[in-house]
């Protein structure tokens, strides 16, 4: 068997340079998570979350971007979740977008918050009716003795609730306010291009080339 320490792989695909960038890193990010879309890579929209917990040890778990807009960037999940009471005791983020097929990496930080009922309201209520049932059904992260009793809490809900089960109210979704950004882009002879963007004190974006 091969050593992992023999793996090696050389990035040729393609460039990323300033004067081709986009001068807003949301319009940056846009066109690369369209490319990837575009490309049909599998699950374009997953992402790794990381936070930190009040003992200051970090975590990550892989969750799906839902939305984009100039406020942020937007994904749902259980509030009572490790990564829930974690963000409630500290609301600053990390995310990590690997496109592996493009050979590119984008790095998003910023404050995080909850987004309005009204918005988890609507795209709960889009989703399919497994995973709405699903929501009420799984304690997220806490300890259970066996899958029978997702499957029975499935089983209650979707009796109690029929065809329309409201949102749950531990159940929504997050907003990243980014304050940062890096594109990072493979090069051959390991001379990665990365592109950072902060947000300065007047809400204006600068960009900076950092060395791979």
């Amino acid at each position: 068997m091969s050593s992992i320490a023999d793996l090696r792989k050389s990035y040729e695909r393609a460039e990323l340079n300033e004067n081709a960038s986009h001068a807003n890193p949301l319009h940056q990010f846009e066109q690369w998570l369209n490319e990837a879309i575009n490309a049909k890579i599998p699950e374009p929209n997953a992402m790794t979350l990381a936070t930190v917990a009040s003992n200051l040890r970090p975590s990550t778990r892989v969750v799906l971007i839902k939305g984009i807009d100039t406020r942020g960037i937007v994904w749902y999940t259980n509030y009572h979740s490790r990564k829930g009471h974690e963000l409630a005791g500290n609301p600053f983020a990390a995310l990590q977008f690997h496109w592996v097929e493009l050979e590119r990496v984008v790095r998003i930080e910023g404050r995080v918050e909850k987004i309005s009922p009204e918005e988890s309201d609507a795209y709960f209520n889009s989703r399919p009716l497994d995973s709405r049932i699903g929501a009420w059904a799984s304690p997220q992260s806490e300890v259970i003795e066996g899958r029978s009793v997702l499957l029975g809490n499935a089983a209650k809900y979707a009796a109690q609730f029929m065809l329309n089960p409201p949102r749950p109210p531990h159940w929504g979704g997050f907003r990243l306010m980014p304050d940062t950004f890096e594109f990072w882009q493979g090069r051959k002879s390991r001379l990665h291009d990365r592109l950072r963007y902060t947000s300065d004190v007047d809400g204006d974006w600068v960009r900076e080339r950092l060395a791979p």
